[in-house]
C-alpha cells in the first residue's frame, strides 16, 4: 500500500486529519505538498503547516535562545492548533477553520479569515512535535519522518547558512537547541512509536517504509 493509498483508505464522516511529523529539514512540507498534489485530483485537500501558529518570540525565547525545553514546550501554540484547525475539522466540528495564527518571521499575528472546508477533505498537517499528548487524540491519520540527528544537522547546514549567518551558528543552533529538543520530543511522546505510518527519511530520494497500516 502507498502512503496516499494508505490515506484515502481511512473513512471519517468529517474532513480527515492527517499529522506529518518529524524532525527539522525531514522533508516534512515537500511531502505534504507533494501528496497534496497527488490528492487533489480525488479529494479537496487542506494545506496548513505549523509553521503558521508559532509563539511570539517572547514566548518562545523566555526559558533562552538555545534552550531545548523552550524549543519543545514553548515554540508553538497548541491549544489555537486545536481550537482553529483539529476540533472544528473533527467530529461534530463546524467546518469552519484558519490556517495561520501567526508570523514568526515577521514576529506579529497574521489571523487568516475562516475558510470552509468540506467533510470529505483530507487535511495536511505538516509541523514539529504534532505526536505529542496535547495533539495525538486529534489526528485520524499520523505519519512520522524518521531522520538520525547527523543527518538533521547536516541538510540544516545547507537549508539554514543564510538565515543564521555561519555553519557555526547552525551548529551552535541545532547541537544546543533543536536537536535536543527533538530528543526530549523522542522521550516524552514517542513518536515512533505511537505514528500509524513510518518512514525512514535518511535517504531523502529512497524514502523506506518502516510501517504502514494494512487496507482496511
Amino acid at each position: 500500500m502507498t502512503l496516499g493509498e494508505a490515506i484515502l483508505d481511512r473513512a471519517t464522516t468529517h474532513p480527515l486529519r492527517v499529522a506529518i511529523d518529524g524532525p527539522d529539514c525531514a522533508g516534512k512540507s515537500t511531502l505534504a505538498d507533494e501528496l497534496a498534489a497527488h490528492l487533489a485530483s480525488t479529494r479537496p485537500v487542506l494545506r496548513v503547516s505549523g509553521d503558521d501558529f508559532h509563539q511570539p518570540a517572547a514566548v518562545r525565547k523566555k526559558r533562552g535562545d538555545l534552550s531545548p525545553d523552550g524549543y519543545y514546550n514553548d515554540s508553538f501554540d497548541l491549544q489555537a492548533i486545536v481550537d482553529h484547525v483539529l476540533r472544528p475539522l473533527g467530529p461534530q466540528g463546524t467546518l469552519r477553520y484558519r490556517w495561520s495564527l501567526y508570523d514568526y518571521r515577521r514576529d506579529e499575528p497574521s489571523l487568516s479569515e475562516p475558510e470552509s472546508a468540506s467533510a470529505n477533505a483530507v487535511l495536511l498537517f505538516d509541523g514539529l512535535f504534532l505526536l505529542r499528548p496535547e495533539l495525538r487524540p486529534h489526528w485520524d491519520l499520523s505519519v512520522y519522518l524518521d531522520v538520525d540527528p547527523d543527518e538533521s544537522l547536516r541538510r540544516g547546514l545547507g537549508r539554514d547558512l543564510e538565515l543564521f549567518g555561519s555553519a557555526e551558528n547552525v551548529r551552535r543552533r541545532y547541537s544546543h537547541r533543536y536537536l535536543p529538543g527533538q530528543a526530549l520530543y523522542r522521550r516524552h511522546a514517542r513518536p515512533t512509536d505511537v505514528c500509524d505510518i513510518l518512514l525512514d527519511m535518511n535517504t531523502p530520494t529512497q524514502p523506506v517504509v518502516s510501517r504502514i497500516p494494512p487496507p482496511r
